[in-house]
Formats: structure tokens, sequence, C-alpha cells
């Protein structure tokens, strides 16, 4: 009875087998967007492909996706051959790309886009970066195919503008899968001789897939990171690659790089005759100058008649002597004159002179504070004794001495009125040498008080 019952892996095998033999899902052709999309570590891209109504998963591995030239991005449309099958671990079909193209514009265009915009952002471009092609090279690296056109054009040009300057060829290979690395690795071994001052890089005309080393990132960076100033020179006026934009210096063509590396030797040779004769122009001008200044002084009055200019010249130096000596005499005198008041000024502010003066001003500030002292001491004398005779006066005990008596409640409080007191109450009466305790007989108020 259990033989009726299949297991998952029989179902999606059986599933799995009949798709991968189907031969209309074999080489499939379909267009769609982008969706999901994640570049795993190991190179293996995986996304899902989507349209208005549908979506299936997908997966590019990495020996397929490694000559895309373009960066799959979220988003995208594209256009993709594949076939269908079913990844069973999870049993699900999804669609296995073998290659992929951007719908509606070209892979290298896009990614030729791509990279110039990454490469922007990383200030590859910046003025900032780009180095001074040499004025006057000594020796000059170019960089492309020993075999091509370009090679030729760019040694003649040299050699027929500037002979003097040494060329060596590093040749490359400058298309194919391998151009990319040759023409990096070239730059590299370039920069690591340190014998050259300028580099001349490029290739000839050609398509875009021809041109296309010339846009790869590894390229890109062995020009921008070149000690060497460097010359892009690839293909034709209107080719642009990225490394035209990476390079020093953009030349349209392999010819044209040749011309911007160098100077003209005819050029040069006339600007040296246009120097020669302002040079001689300027020599004329002086030697004339001098000339008319040599005869200025062949005729002036002191060429002619040195022994009286001589003379006129001693009765001067005799007349300064004496306005000299006369005004030495006359500053030392003032100096002299200041001298003598800085030292009486000096005299006046000796140390024992302020030291007498101050002695003076203590001692008389001594006897003033002595004598201010004695006068404060007998008011103050003075004013104690008049207190003690008023408080002598308001003493207590110097009014009991002349008979009186203070009484005082049970409570100790002073009697000042009858109206403190009742009959039979007990008070203390203090006298001047002791002191009653007595009993109230009887209280009689005076008449003033009743009213």
């Amino acid at each position: 009875m259990n033989n009726k019952y299949l297991t998952v892996a029989a179902v999606t095998k059986y599933i799995k087998r009949k798709l991968d033999t189907d031969p209309h899902l074999k080489g499939i052709f379909l267009k769609g967007e982008i969706s999901n999309f994640k570049h795993h570590s190991r190179g293996h891209m995986y996304m899902t492909i989507k349209d208005d109504q549908a979506k299936i998963q997908a997966v590019m591995f990495a020996g397929n996706n490694r000559y895309l030239k373009f960066r799959p991005e979220n988003g995208m449309n594209v256009l993709i051959k594949g076939e269908i099958s079913v990844y069973e671990a999870h049993g699900q079909y999804q669609l296995y790309i073998s290659q992929m193209e951007p719908d509606g514009i070209g892979s290298l265009y896009l990614a030729f886009e791509q990279l110039k915009e990454r490469l922007h952002k990383k200030g590859y471009f910046d003025k900032s970066y780009k180095k001074e092609i040499p004025l006057y090279p000594k020796h000059i690296g170019v960089v492309t195919s020993p075999t091509g056109a370009a090679v030729r054009d760019i040694i003649t040009t040299i050699k027929r503008r500037y002979p003097i300057v040494k060329v060596t060829v590093i040749p490359v290979l400058v298309q194919g899968p391998n151009a990319a690395k040759s023409i990096t690795n070239a730059i590299n071994k370039a920069n690591n001789m340190d014998i050259f001052d300028t580099l001349i890089v490029g290739r000839g005309g050609g398509s875009i897939e021809e041109l296309w080393s010339f846009n790869e990132e590894i390229v890109a960076d062995a020009i921008f990171h070149s000690r060497i100033p460097t010359i892009s020179a690839v293909g034709h006026e209107t080719d642009v690659t990225i490394s035209d934009y990476v390079a020093d210096l953009r030349a349209p063509t392999p010819t044209g790089a040749a011309e911007l590396a160098v100077q003209s030797q005819l050029e040069l040779k006339e600007r040296i005759v246009q120097l020669k004769r302002s040079l001689n122009r300027e020599l004329q001008r002086e030697l004339f100058n001098h000339k008319s200044h040599l005869n200025r002084l062949t005729q002036s009055y002191a060429f002619r008649y040195p022994v009286l200019q001589v003379k006129q010249k001693e009765q001067e130096l005799d007349s300064l002597m004496e306005r000299m000596q006369k005004g030495m005499g006359q500053t030392k005198k003032e100096n002299q004159t200041s001298l003598d008041n800085l030292w009486k000024r000096l005299n006046a502010q000796h140390p024992k002179k302020q030291m007498d003066q101050a002695k003076k001003s203590l001692k008389e500030t001594i006897r003033l504070k002595n004598y201010y002292m004695a006068n404060i001491l007998d008011s103050k004398t003075q004013q104690l004794t008049n207190t003690i005779d008023k408080l002598s006066l308001l003493n207590p005990l110097e009014i009991m001495k002349r008979g009186f008596a203070l009484p005082f409640t049970s409570k100790g409080e002073m009697i000042k009125s009858a109206k403190q007191v009742h009959q039979d109450d007990k008070i203390h009466v203090q006298l001047r040498d002791g002191s009653l305790n007595c009993q109230v007989i009887e209280v009689e108020e005076s008449i003033d008080d009743q009213k």
C-alpha cells in the first residue's frame, strides 16, 4: 500500500527531467526587468526577471557573467538567453542565464557610461591631478602595438619635429581579451624603469570593440597613478575612450600625440633666430647708450680739468671738516650738559638721601601718632568717668543705700503697681544689706489710681 506514495525529491526530480528534456525550454530568449539583484561574493548573480504580469527567479553563474560589458542593476530592462530548469533544493523552477544584453542600448556603450560615471566620482578626471607635459622631453616612451600604423606615425612625426629626443616603443596588445592587462603592465613597467619623462599611450582607429581595451578600469587606474605625464592617443578624432579622460593630455590621433609631445625644430629654429635678432638689437641699444654716456663724460668739466676739480673738492673737504669739528664740539657740549643734569638728578635720588628722608618722615609719623594716641586716651578716659558717674546714679543699689527697697512677687517680678499683688500674697523685699520675705495683709490703692 505504501508503494503508492512518492517522496518530494522523486516528484521534483521527475519534474526537473521533464523540463530539462523539453526542447522549447532550451535556448529560450526572454526580455524583462531586473529586480532583487544580488552579486554573490563567489561571483554568481541572483535576480528576479519580471514584467507587468509575472516574474521568474534567475541566476547567472560567474563563468557566464565575467564577460558582461555592463553592470546589471535593479530596474534595468534586459534581453536574456538561457534555459529553464528546476532548483531541486527549493523545488522551484528558475531561469539559468547564459547571455544578457541591455534592452534598447548596447552593452559596451552602457559599460562605458557606467565606468565613466564611477571614475568621475572618484576624481580621476579632475584637472587638479593633471600633470604638465615636459616642454623639452629627453626620452619618450610609446605604449602601443609595434606593428600598427600608429607607431610609425608617432616615431616619424617625433623624429621630423624634434630629432634629438630618444624614443622607446614598449610593445603591447591593443585589442583582444588580454589587451587591457598588457597595456597596464607596460605603463607600470615604464614607471618602474624611471627613464621616461613622457608617455604616449594609444593605437590607431577602429570600432568600439577594437578600442575597448582603452575603456577598461585597470588601464584607467594605471594611467591615473602613473608618475610620468601621459598623453592618450586612441583612434581617430571622433573616438573618445576612458583613457582620454584620465590621461594628463588627450590627442585626437597618434600623430597629434607626437605633435603635442615635442616642439617643432623648425619653430624652435625660427624662435632662436628671432631671439638672436632681439638680442642683437638690445646689445646695439646698450652699446649706443654706453657710448653716449662715455661721450658725455669726456666732455664734462671734471674730465677736461681734473686738477681744478681736485682743488675744488679739497676746499669743499676743508669746509666739511670745519663744519664737522664745529658740530662735534657743539654735540659734545650738549652731551656734557645733559650728563651733568642726569648726574644732579641721580644725586637727588641717591639711596642714602632717600633713607635719611624716610627716617625723618618715620620719626615725625611716630611723634604724631603718640600725640594723637595720648589725646584719644585722655578723651576716652574722661568719657568712661562720665559714663561711670551716670551709671552710679542709676544703680539700684545706690538708691537702696538712701533707704529705699525693691519689692518682688513670688514669681520674681518687680512690683511697680498695687494691682500686681493681692491680700495674702507672699512677696520678697530686697534691702541694701539683706532681704525680707513678707505676706500682704491688705492692698490699698491710691485715689488717683482708682480713678
